[in-house]
């Protein structure tokens, strides 16, 4: 399931993730996209989760440089246990993602 000392880092990646899954509710994407897209943030957050625990140096970093180390252009990091379908799907809402968290502010 998880350890104690991963509840702080995950519930600071909710908070960035926040906002941009508040932009995707007022998206005109459909209802079962938007929820793929929420499903891939919780992967998102499991695969740095699994990151701090190989790297605890990385606990000393806030959630959103976390997220800028991890998240790129491109897409996201390579899922442990994804198939390729999985990974193109991660690397969609990773780039979505990143493509929201870089643009200026209207």
């Amino acid at each position: 399931m998880g350890v104690e000392k991963d509840v702080p880092p995950g519930e600071e990646l909710v908070t960035c993730f926040q906002p941009f899954i508040e932009h995707l509710a007022l998206s005109s994407l459909s209802p079962k996209t938007i929820r793929r897209h929420v499903d891939n943030l919780w992967l998102l957050g499991g695969e740095i989760i699994r990151y701090l625990n190989f790297d605890p140096s990385l606990r000393r970093l806030p959630a959103d440089r976390l997220l800028s180390k991890v998240v790129h252009e491109d897409g996201g990091p390579l899922l442990y246990n994804g198939s390729e379908d999985e990974q193109r799907s991660f690397d969609a809402t990773c780039r979505k993602l990143h493509r929201f968290r870089t643009q200026p502010e209207p």
